[in-house]
């Protein structure tokens, strides 16, 4: 029940219905009239999107907080990557070989997932970026587990639907990238990335440089399927180059099943400090 002491003004939803029912003259289905939060060509303009980056920034926070999600696991990885089930259906071989990884991530989200259910869903929260490939296996694991799980889609120009795993009431979609990175580590705890393209290593790298420039607390990162990590970056090179220090290589460890990523985070030091400074500079 709404306490009238603290909301003295009228609610937005009775202006908007009041309106609705006001007598269809020219003035009234003049744009001009419509109320500007309930006219969606006056919010799509151009000159509006530092309000709809808020939006976006606010939607998301106030459900997560309203369902008292505290804290989460993000889970990074292709979406190209399927199913050892339907391994035969993928474009390469070497997609095919990494759809192990599918079931990993499945798993690591089961195991997590029953983790959460000990603070009855509040802290551990499996989120993905809420489409196919590792995204769906790690909303799948959360499921498996009988727990719930966030994803966070992205509209983009071919069709990515929601994968039916994820909790109904925690599927958002977005259309900024910057405000869904945000949302990603807003509240992580830990994150698992997969193999994956230029957005698993986009997430990625933006998270290791918060972390390296002390702009975020070090969280556990861990890295699956070293094999594939170390043939498409040398890290080490990086290292030796000078463009980052030795100590950077420590930001995260490579593991290759759910039961040792699980050991890893629960052995990280470090965690949830942040740096006083950039090694190296």
């Amino acid at each position: 029940m709404t306490d009238d002491r603290r909301r003295p003004f009228r609610d937005a939803h009775e202006d908007a219905d009041a309106a609705a029912r006001q007598p269809e003259t020219p003035q009234v289905q003049s744009p001009a009239y419509r109320l500007a939060f309930d006219d969606l060509e006056f919010l799509l303009r151009d000159e509006l999107r530092p309000v709809r980056l808020q939006l976006e920034l606010l939607k998301p926070e106030l459900s997560l907080t309203e369902w008292g999600v505290e804290s989460t696991i993000v889970l990074f990885g292709g979406a190209r990557i399927p199913e050892p089930a339907r391994k035969g259906e993928a474009r390469t071989a070497t997609l095919g070989d990494l759809s192990r990884y599918y079931d990993e991530a499945r798993e690591f989200a089961r195991l997590m997932t029953l983790r959460s259910a000990r603070n009855n869903h509040r802290e551990n929260v499996i989120v993905t970026g809420g489409g196919p490939g590792v995204m769906e296996a790690g909303n799948r694991g959360a499921a498996d587990a009988g727990g719930v799980s966030i994803g966070l889609n992205i509209v983009l120009p071919h069709e990515q639907a929601p994968n039916p795993y994820i909790t109904p009431e925690l599927c958002f979609n977005f259309h900024y990238f910057g405000i869904r990175k945000m949302h990603f580590l807003m509240r992580a705890r830990a994150l698992a990335v997969f193999p994956g393209g230029f957005g698993t290593l986009d997430e990625m790298f933006e998270t290791l440089t918060l972390i390296q420039t002390g702009r975020m607390q070090q969280i556990p990162i861990v890295l699956f399927g070293e094999e594939f990590w170390r043939r498409i970056i040398d890290f080490e090179a990086l290292a030796d180059a000078g463009t980052i220090a030795e100590e950077d290589l420590e930001l995260f460890r490579f593991v290759d099943s759910a039961e040792e990523a699980v050991r890893v985070i629960d052995a990280w030091a470090g965690a949830g400090t942040k740096r006083g400074g950039i090694p190296g500079r």
